[in-house]
């Protein structure tokens, strides 16, 4: 089984939850715009250097139609953002995690490198820890769809492009994790969206809709939680912006990380 100073708009505050396994602990998040520490553009910088991109609302098709697709890709159906938000250009670093947590679990380690052996419970208390730590921005893990629409970039198709020019995986990885952002970003300047380590999405996994949906969150339990992009260890088979796996909240694998999206900031 592995199978980016934006204005400031106006404040919806909704419930949501965050599933700790399978107890759920509810938390309040603030669907606006982070305003920025640093800012250029559509980025900003957040308080221990992690750069992040303003991702824009639109619709896409998620999953695939392809004949030869795993059953659980299928249907390709229409899912629509309806809010722009905040991704990080990057994979979670070594760097990064210790700034927060103050360890380094990492099996490859060095400050560039991303965080791996990390569970999507570790993940949750870093992001809990990180909000905590600047006082205003909400952080929590990408839901599948936003991960694909963000992975797709406006692109379409089954495979993932010229993954020698984008991606470390099997053919070129050389049997490790790479220091984040050497490969080339894609058109919306995310890097390492398919390959060097797999990251946790916020999702349950569970069977697509048929039809239309608008902001989906997933089950609210399923098997494990979703994992997307690949890893150093794969090849172009499970290297694509459709393909999706999973793993128990607590599983912890050499090539498995995370990134993180920015939901807000309280005034």
């Amino acid at each position: 089984m592995l199978r980016g100073v934006p204005v400031l708009v106006g404040i919806v505050v909704v419930a949501a939850t965050v599933a700790m396994g399978r107890q759920e602990i509810p938390f309040d998040v603030p669907t606006v715009e982070p305003e920025a520490q640093v800012a250029t553009g559509e980025r900003w910088v957040n308080s221990i250097g992690m750069t992040f991109v303003r991702i824009p609302s639109g619709t896409f098709t998620m999953g695939s139609s392809a004949t030869d697709a795993e059953s659980h890709e299928r249907p390709a159906h229409t899912v629509t953002i309806s809010r722009p938000f905040y991704l990080a250009t990057t994979e979670v670093t070594q760097s990064q995690w210790k700034a927060v947590m103050g360890s380094n679990p990492s099996r490859f380690q060095a400050d560039d490198l991303p965080v791996e052996q990390v569970s999507w419970v570790d993940a949750q208390e870093f992001i809990r820890k990180l909000s905590t730590q600047e006082g205003a921005t909400s952080y929590r893990l990408p839901t599948e769809a936003e991960w694909e629409y963000a992975c797709r970039a406006g692109a379409t198709g089954d495979d993932g492009g010229d993954l020698g020019s984008t991606a470390w995986y099997d053919p070129n990885s050389g049997g490790g994790t790479h220091p984040v952002a050497q490969k080339l970003a894609n058109s919306w300047g995310l890097f390492d969206m398919l390959g060097n380590v797999y990251e946790w999405c916020e999702d349950w996994k569970g069977p697509y809709p048929s039809g239309a949906v608008t902001d989906p969150h997933g089950p609210s339990e399923g098997p494990g939680r979703v994992v997307r992009g690949g890893s150093w260890m794969v090849h172009s088979n499970r290297a694509r912006p459709e393909f999706r796996d999973f793993l128990a909240p607590d599983d912890r694998r050499n090539d498995l990380g995370f990134r993180i999206a920015a939901v807000g900031r309280v005034p």
